[in-house]
């Protein structure tokens, strides 16, 4: 699949990961739609000129999605993939320290944002897919999807984060499965610890760690390099139903 004059849905495309793909994406000639909660993604879509546009969406909501989708489909004819970036980290053990039973709506909202947000974008946005002319290669879309290694390597307090992000891996083979006679690939991506606005939050103690942790290049990663993985997938036909870990080798204790 061509990048330059397609057309793609990029959740959570305001910052970090998305907003380094949206970036990207753009400037490998493609247009872009900015699906996201944060409105910052306004100034984002001015930037980067006609070639994005920005919605404000809710990926748990069906109207929002199809919002987002059918803005793509209006704006620039047709949308040839998803980068569905949007999620949430929920931190909780099942039990605190006086022993008392974790937050089961917390639990909850993790889950819904990472896992059913997920499922409800891969389904709004394959039926938009679906409809296109297939291109030369037989290829009418693609999903990208995102977990994460706490889907592999969960780490004490993410129960909510790690189960969700599993879900997120489960799926990606029976939905690769289904999609496939409307050609349509689904791929997902398990990035490691990245220079994303999530880790300003984290004492720069704590980052040095985790960056002498990853076994090489001893650093976090970059989110260009997320994106340019992100665009080597969309162009190669044959990655198809699978998990590419982004993470330096490293593997969380």
């Amino acid at each position: 699949m061509q990048i330059a004059q397609g057309t793609f849905l990029v959740t959570g495309g305001a910052s970090g990961l998305g907003g380094a793909t949206s970036r990207h994406l753009v400037a490998q000639g493609a247009n872009v739609v900015i699906a996201d909660i944060n409105r910052e993604g306004q100034k984002l879509a001015a930037e980067l000129g006609e070639q994005a546009s920005f919605i404000c969406t809710d990926v748990t909501s069906e109207q929002d999605v199809r919002n987002a989708v059918n803005l793509a489909v209006e704006t620039y004819g047709r949308l040839d993939g998803v980068v569905h970036c949007a999620g949430i980290v929920v931190v909780q053990k099942v039990l605190d320290r006086e022993g008392n039973p974790g937050d089961l709506e917390q639990f909850a909202r993790g889950i819904k944002i990472n896992l059913v947000g997920t499922f409800n974008v891969n389904r709004l946005a394959a039926a938009a897919m679906a409809k296109n002319p297939a291109q030369d290669s037989g290829s009418k879309g693609v999903m990208i999807n995102v977990a994460s290694i706490a889907a592999f390597d969960g780490q004490v307090g993410q129960a909510s984060y790690s189960g969700s992000k599993a879900g997120v891996v489960g799926m990606t083979l029976p939905l690769a499965r289904e999609l496939s006679r409307h050609g349509i690939r689904v791929m997902t991506l398990a990035p490691g610890v990245f220079e994303t606005p999530m880790m300003s939050d984290i004492p720069d103690e704590a980052v040095q760690q985790l960056s002498a942790a990853v076994p090489f290049p001893k650093r976090l990663g970059k989110p260009d390099e997320f994106a340019r993985l992100c665009a080597h997938i969309i162009e190669n036909d044959y990655l198809n139903g699978e998990v590419i870990r982004l993470d330096g080798a490293i593997r969380m204790v």
